[in-house]
């Protein structure tokens, strides 16, 4: 059983806590790692290097820090598939989704190769008579990442390369349950060049959580996870007065006019909504079905209910099992209470198992019809393979939907007509919209800007508004005056 290591101070090592996680393959839950979590003295060490590391690189030319990306991102590419291979094995994705995972942080990765551009300052000459006016971004300090389970390479590569390159330095705690991946990310950023003590990266629960948001050495803290979890770190990092971004849950709604392609709309919807177990913050877990597209229901049922789960190196699985036990429970409670509060389920994935792996995380792609928005299935975050229908007459009746919820992630709207996409597209209040397109996560050179109870906080992920956040604006206003020009043998200079 493979023994996962914590990186302080430039040095891999076990731990010293007593307190151990068992990771465990999702698709038959047996052990396959283990992890001793840090202890609290192990934490507060983590930081101190990093504090200490902070003097130096806070200095090395931002040439150099990108040098270090450039490297990075070189590594990161020439092991992809076997970071993906990983990443599959234990969270149960297959390897394509897998190696989807690692490629979008990859594109982070080179994002951040761009740091030099990224970083510059603005400059006005002449503010007022012989009185310029510029500023620089300087980096924070130490930076943290908790990073969620069902992104873990993606999602800790979109925060420490930019933070780093920035000139932070960083530690990142990134979730119990899948922490192999990330520990992979760390030894290969070590053997770019990172100096030591630049990245630290401890594994651990809550008590590990708390000296990150509490420390007075942290300056800014990134999350991604679920919505409860999120609130308490917005909330508890900025009590002691940290900049906080905390992205947290979803309820993504796909808006299906009748004018659309349907065989597009069939086909984008069953990797949206049943694609990686539906466990992740970009799914769409609603279809709105406007006017007569409600004639496509049972079509889009009948795709979804082909799609098959399988293990990670199954080239015919559609995806793979939950991450636990306790989230295939969860997931089947909700579905359980779509049943009983009145929803149609056309396909139900309750009894799903994968044959010699029974005691795996499997939930089979689940379809609900006639879904109101007072039922539990339509208000929580299933974070599962199910998909609910919810149909309505007008385009007015979607936004209305759309907007009334608490949630605004992502969004997308399948229409051939220009109109409605710009009269969508302007009044919904979701921060990532799509037209014909039913996942619209941004490439890096924009930002991940989800809004409403799926973000705490002012700036958001990678991009522009990532460097923004890891940095702070420092402002010069400089008179300098003709008379204190030296002049000399050698020197000649005209004044007016």
């Amino acid at each position: 059983m493979k023994q996962v290591l914590h990186y302080i101070d430039g040095e891999f090592v076990e731990g010293n806590s007593e307190r151990q996680i068992t990771v465990t393959n999702p698709a038959n839950n047996e052990a396959i790692a283990r992890v001793n979590c840090a202890s609290d003295a192990e934490v507060h060490a983590a930081i101190a290097s990093a504090k200490a590391a902070f003097d130096s690189w806070k200095e090395t030319p931002v040439s150099e820090r990108a040098r270090v990306m450039l490297r990075y991102q070189a590594l990161l590419k020439e092991h992809h598939d076997e970071i993906a291979e990983i990443l599959a094995q234990e969270t149960g994705k297959t390897f394509e989704d897998a190696k989807g995972d690692v490629w979008r942080g990859i594109e982070v990765a080179e994002h951040a190769c761009n740091i030099a551009s990224l970083s510059m300052g603005e400059t006005v000459e002449n503010v007022a008579r012989k009185i310029d006016t510029y500023s620089y971004t300087q980096p924070l300090g130490v930076c943290a990442g908790i990073t969620p389970f069902n992104f873990p390479a993606m999602i800790p590569l979109w925060m420490f390369p930019l933070a780093i390159a920035c000139g932070n330095t960083f530690v990142l705690k990134p979730s119990e349950q899948d922490p192999m991946t990330p520990q992979r990310l760390v030894e290969l950023f070590e053997e770019a060049g990172a100096p030591k003590g630049v990245l630290q990266l401890v594994h651990g629960d809550k008590s590990a959580v708390d000296i990150l948001l509490t420390h007075e050495d942290i300056k800014a803290i990134s999350f991604v996870g679920s919505v409860g979890v999120g609130q308490y770190v917005y909330k508890t990092g900025t009590d002691h007065l940290k900049r906080v971004q905390a992205f947290a849950g979803a309820k993504n709604h796909s808006v299906i006019m009748p004018d659309a392609n349907k065989q597009q709309v069939i086909n984008n919807l069953v990797g949206a909504s049943v694609g990686a177990a539906g466990q992740r913050c970009m799914a769409i877990s609603v279809a709105v079905f406007v006017g007569s597209s409600k004639e496509w229901i049972d079509e889009v049922a009948a795709e979804i209910g082909k799609v098959k789960p399988g293990l990670w190196n199954d080239p015919e699985a559609g995806y793979g099992p939950l991450i636990s036990p306790q989230a295939k429970v969860r997931v089947l409670d909700l579905i359980a209470q779509g049943k009983q509060q009145g929803a149609e389920c056309l396909v139900d994935g309750s009894d799903f198992t994968v044959e010699g792996y029974e005691t795996g995380n499997w939930v089979g792609p689940t379809v609900f019809r006639n879904v109101t928005p007072e039922m539990s299935i339509y208000q929580e975050e299933i974070f599962g393979p199910v998909l609910c229908c919810v149909e309505v007459e007008t385009l007015e009746e979607a936004l209305e939907l759309v907007n009334n919820s608490p949630y605004g992630n992502g969004t997308s709207i399948f229409t051939a007509s220009g109109a409605a996409a710009r009269k969508y597209q302007h009044e919904v209040e979701v921060g990532q919209v799509g037209i014909n397109i039913p996942i619209p996560v941004p490439l890096p050179f924009f930002s991940f800007t989800g809004w409403k109870g799926s973000f705490y906080g002012d700036q958001h992920a990678y991009g522009k508004q990532a460097v923004r956040f890891y940095t702070e604006t420092k402002t010069i206003t400089a008179r300098w005056f003709d008379s204190d020009i030296a002049t000399g043998p050698n020197m000649t200079i005209a004044l007016k």
